[in-house]
């Protein structure tokens, strides 16, 4: 008896041992944030079109600008057909603009964000080899169309790596903003 009583308690200690061995934190944790009023939506919103000044990307010269536009135009597309909106044209009467900025941590604090945008998820870097990856910021806007201030903002942030492969890139962006995306509703 009391050998199985030692044995148990010298189990329990190798256990232990090893459940407390501690977890690397990982660059693909994100926080989001969003604000605003959603109700303008109804299964009659099914159009919308891109922002004509809100697609903007505040980046150094690691960041290709005009094809980062287009896989975040791509990434929006794709999350909100998803949900049943059709991209249309802003000439044809769109139910709802979307706009969008991104930035990196190097090129844009989090109290600039919160500055300009009103929002901050406030994503740590602790644990992050910086050297490696860097902190970056996704704001999506939702205006009405004769509005000139969004009614529904989100703002996400999250790590990128830049040595990571473009498609492996863009598959992760797609469900970054597929998460961003998730109040909005299906029509």
């Amino acid at each position: 008896m009391i050998r199985q009583i030692c044995c148990l308690l010298l189990l329990s200690t190798l256990t232990a041992c090893t459940a407390s061995e501690a977890v690397k934190p990982s660059p693909q944790r994100t926080t989001m944030v969003a604000t605003g009023d959603l109700g303008f939506l109804s299964t009659q919103t099914r159009h919308f079109a891109w922002h004509p000044t809100l697609a903007k990307v505040v980046a150094d010269e690691r960041v290709q600008s005009d094809q980062v536009i287009g896989n975040m135009q791509q990434a929006l597309k794709k999350a909100l057909e998803a949900k049943g909106y059709q991209l249309v044209s802003r000439q044809q009467s769109p139910d709802l603009l979307v706009g969008f900025g991104l930035t990196l941590s190097s090129d844009m604090s989090d109290s600039e964000i919160l500055q300009k945008t009103g929002l901050v998820p406030g994503l740590s870097t602790f644990g992050v080899d910086m050297n490696k990856y860097e902190k970056g910021s996704v704001l999506v806007a939702l205006f009405e169309p004769q509005s000139p201030e969004p009614v529904w903002r989100a703002l996400g942030q999250g790590f990128t790596d830049f040595e990571r492969d473009g498609a492996k890139r863009q598959q992760g962006f797609n469900e970054f903003i597929s998460v961003m995306l998730t109040a909005i509703p299906a029509i």
